[in-house]
């Protein structure tokens, strides 16, 4: 089939060198951050149970009744591409039979999927580095995993970030707030867009992040949750407020943020951006007490979030495109006749075995192998003749400065080290 035939799948995305660099560089920054807070890396399967996310996530909400990649395989199991990894960590959890042994702190990274709208940074295969803690009990364990959340996209230099947060309450306080809720809403339906009509009848407070600029002209008076929190909410977020200004995090409370999911209570957080239009959310998550028990196992206090990959790389190509191709060929060798070809490669293993990274530019015509050093972007030129064979020495060019000295093999790693 000709090239020019072939077709992507439309908000399938290839990541391709320059972007994966950057991913590399988001996932290098949650490894080190997460680390610190005592988290732990886990893989978890791409397939899973449909019904896994039928009684997880809720099967009147958007993912699950229209954006999920569902089906059944040859042998009539109902399965399905994840489309998020909380309710699949829940299962690992307890299918291990970890509900007894201590805390849980678990990240992962890898592809998630859905069938929406694709748009800026919003794709239907998207990666995604996910956080979860069980046995995660109250406020104080909040502010922690918001201060690594924080941490973490510090450690990117990512500005013009905001922390926003809210509460959700519990089962407790949120049905008087839901009759104050769509008796305010009942009267506005007129008003409302198509999509929240349908959830007044299944999930209301989805309205409050309605993004239809109509529907939010209707909303500026609506009820609030954290102005219907019973006492124990209450405290819990007064709890997570003083623990993050202990913690010298920033913040402002956002009474819209309500999360797509079902499981979700008290805690809710989101961090986001001016930067990438619309959807200019980068890193969300909150508190998910009630979903072990939902999924069989015994009541356990959780809370985890999530950022998307794609999102984080396009900031940071925004913001710092200089670090497009830091950390890949530091050293090019280019060969001055064949006598030396198998030398040169030779010394291109030594310094790989040192510990550089290094292209052998392949031999032949000397302009040729100096546009391929240029092209990879190489730091340095070792540039091996006969005479520099002979003698156990290179020419050492140093491609920012033009600077080009002769060094001897013995010393070349001490030269390079120096002029970095």
């Amino acid at each position: 089939m000709a090239a020019k035939n072939l077709q992507s799948i439309r908000g399938i995305h290839d990541g391709l060198v320059t972007e994966v660099r950057l991913w590399q560089r988001v996932e290098a920054a949650a490894r080190k951050t997460f680390g610190r807070y005592a988290f732990s890396e886990v893989r978890l399967p791409i397939l899973e149970p449909s019904e896994l996310f039928v009684r997880s996530i809720g099967e009147a909400t958007d993912i699950v009744s229209k954006e999920m990649y569902a089906f059944t395989d040859q042998g009539g199991d109902h399965i399905c591409l994840r489309p998020e990894g909380t309710a699949g960590a829940t299962r690992a959890y307890l299918q291990a039979g970890l509900t007894r042994s201590g805390t849980q702190r678990w990240f992962y990274i890898g592809p998630m999927f859905r069938r929406e709208r694709p748009q800026k940074g919003r794709l239907r295969q998207f990666q995604q580095i996910g956080v979860e803690m069980f046995g995660a009990q109250g406020p104080l364990e909040d502010a922690e995993i918001l201060a690594m959340a924080h941490a973490f996209l510090s450690e990117l230099n990512i500005s013009g970030l905001q922390l926003e947060i809210n509460s959700l309450g519990c089962a407790a306080c949120r049905p008087a707030y839901h009759d104050a809720l769509m008796g305010y809403l009942h009267a506005r339906t007129d008003h409302l867009c198509a999509t929240c009509n349908d959830r007044m009848n299944t999930n209301p407070m989805r309205i409050l992040d309605c993004k239809n600029t109509q529907c939010q002209t209707q909303l500026d008076d609506v009820p609030e949750m954290v102005k219907h929190l019973c006492n124990d909410c209450e405290q819990h977020f007064s709890g997570l407020k003083s623990g993050l200004q202990a913690l010298d995090v920033p913040y402002q409370i956002n009474a819209r943020i309500v999360r797509g999911l079902d499981y979700y209570n008290r805690t809710a957080f989101e961090i986001v951006t001016d930067q990438l239009g619309a959807q200019g959310t980068v890193l969300a998550g909150g508190r998910y007490d009630g979903l072990v028990s939902q999924l069989g196992g015994p009541p356990t206090a959780a809370i985890g979030f999530a950022a998307g990959l794609e999102r984080l790389g396009m900031l940071l190509a925004e913001q710092d495109a200089s670090h497009a191709d830091t950390g890949l060929v530091e050293i090019a060798v280019v060969a001055i006749g064949e006598s030396v070809l198998q030398y040169s490669m030779q010394r291109a293993a030594q310094l790989r075995n040192d510990g550089f990274n290094v292209v052998h530019c392949g031999g032949g015509n000397a302009k040729r192998q100096f546009k391929t050093a240029d092209r990879e972007g190489a730091r340095f030129v070792v540039i091996i003749g006969e005479d520099e064979m002979r003698q156990g020495c290179v020419s050492l060019k140093t491609m920012a400065t033009g600077k080009q000295q002769q060094v001897s093999n013995k010393d070349l790693n001490a030269a390079i080290n120096l002029e970095q």
